[in-house]
């Protein structure tokens, strides 16, 4: 039902245990105007900080610098005998095998299972720790960085030794591609040219890999870099090794939005992410999955957001490629922590959400923000929401314009008694507000955009 929320007081959410949680405090009193307008005073200025993201970037950095310092002091690493090049090479494979594993399918899915299997009583501050989960793809950026300094230090010891001829052509046509997947990968390209980053990673990463065979066969390394390369080349390859092209059935109820139907004997968790291509060797999209209970298959919702996704609405294919298998979505596993949480969704956003209130495993209350819910998703989809939260907060950005989004989620806290707010939007939307909530001590969680 579309409704507006209720001018609340101060409140204090509770803590796992029942009693109020000491540090959050929903201190703004709302006002509701009477054209049903939400108004809330300013929010505090934001302050630069790092996210959980990046410090993992910079604690993986201070690790390897940590090493180099160690090894420097001792002078144990020696060109002469070799001693440096052994280590260089060492340190370069531990690396970039950090930064493959961490991103494996399998490895992600028992992180993230493991990060929401806590108990609701322990305390906020450590739930709200590890519910910082998903931003483990900054072990991958600080690691592959990291590799990608030591390959240039052992090429370059290589070169200074010099080694021979087939060692340095392939160690510095592996430089050659580390620093091209990395500057491919940086945020600027990877917003503005996503095929160049997505391309520049597989087809660099498969080349590089042989390049790291060639010269790991090449020096005769030890059997441990043998069996850390072939561990490599196996959390690479599998979930090539399991792609399948399989049919799919495409409702379109507008021209902005379309749910795709998938059966082909995979029911993933409730709430997933599969990434989805129309030719393998190209474009790969990743979307939430919803699983409906007591029904196999699941549904993806896609909305025009790109040439891509504009193209599969106004053309839906008949069948498209899958790989792997669904990864969990951190957000919903960490969800499970709290005795009540608020989701704050704006038009498609609701997609990742939805296989998460269709399961209800943990009580709920939702604020969706989207124009014409019912034109633009279609009845069924809106009936479906309403049906399994019959106060949700659905605002029709059409008749009532932009809401306060922060307005609206403090006082769902409040009214709710909810300990964390998950957000999904748009990424400065989502990054506005996750920092606004937090700022006034409300764990709030929402996607990154990066690796």
């Amino acid at each position: 039902m579309v409704q507006t929320g209720r001018a609340a007081g101060t409140h204090r959410p509770r803590s796992g245990n029942g009693t109020p949680a000491s540090g959050v405090l929903c201190p703004m009193r709302l006002s509701v105007s009477p054209d049903g307008t939400v108004a809330a005073p300013a929010p505090p200025r934001e302050r630069r900080r790092l996210i959980p993201y990046h410090r993992l970037i910079v604690a993986v950095a201070l690790i390897n610098l940590g090493l180099l310092w160690y090894h420097l002091e001792r002078g144990d690493w020696r060109i002469h005998d070799g001693s440096a090049l052994s280590a260089l090479a060492a340190l370069m494979l531990v690396n970039f095998a950090a930064a493959v594993l961490i991103r494996q399918q399998t490895v992600l899915n028992v992180l993230f299972g493991l990060a929401g299997s806590g108990s609701r009583s322990w305390p906020l501050w450590l739930r709200w720790s590890i519910s910082q989960v998903h931003h483990v793809g900054g072990i991958h950026a600080g690691a592959a960085l990291a590799g990608t300094a030591w390959l240039g230090a052992f090429t370059i010891a290589a070169t200074v030794t010099p080694a021979d001829r087939t060692t340095l052509v392939l160690a510095w046509c592996v430089v050659a591609l580390a620093v091209l997947v990395c500057a491919c990968a940086a945020p600027a390209v990877r917003s503005r040219a996503h095929n160049v980053f997505e391309w520049s990673h597989r087809f660099g990463g498969w080349t590089a890999i042989g390049l790291f065979w060639a010269l790991t066969l090449h020096l005769a390394a030890p059997a441990w870099q043998v069996w850390v390369l072939a561990l490599l080349t196996a959390s690479v390859a599998s979930p090539w090794l399991r792609l399948r092209r399989v049919p799919v059935r495409t409702e379109r109820p507008s021209a902005h939005a379309a749910i795709v139907e998938l059966d082909y004997g995979v029911t993933p968790a409730f709430a997933s992410a599969v990434g989805i291509s129309r030719s393998p060797l190209r474009e790969w999209h990743s979307f939430a999955t919803v699983a409906t209970p007591g029904r196999t298959g699941y549904r993806l919702l896609i909305s025009r957001a790109g040439d891509w996704t504009g193209d599969f609405i106004d053309d839906p294919p008949s069948h498209v490629w899958v790989r792997g298998t669904p990864v969990s979505a951190p957000m919903a596993k960490v969800a499970l922590l709290y005795e009540r949480v608020v989701y704050v969704v704006t038009g498609s956003g609701i997609g990742p959400c939805l296989g998460q209130i269709l399961a209800a495993r943990v009580p709920a209350k939702l604020v969706w923000s989207t124009r014409d819910p019912r034109a633009t998703y279609g009845d069924a989809l809106v009936d479906e929401v309403e049906a399994a939260q019959p106060d949700a907060l659905i605002w029709d950005t059409t008749r009532r314009g932009k809401p306060d989004l922060v307005a609206l989620a403090r006082e769902a806290c409040r009214d709710f008694d909810a300990e964390a707010v998950f957000v999904v939007s748009n990424k400065a939307a989502t990054t506005r507000l996750v920092a606004a909530l937090e700022q006034r001590g409300i764990p709030a969680f929402g996607p990154i955009w990066d690796s």
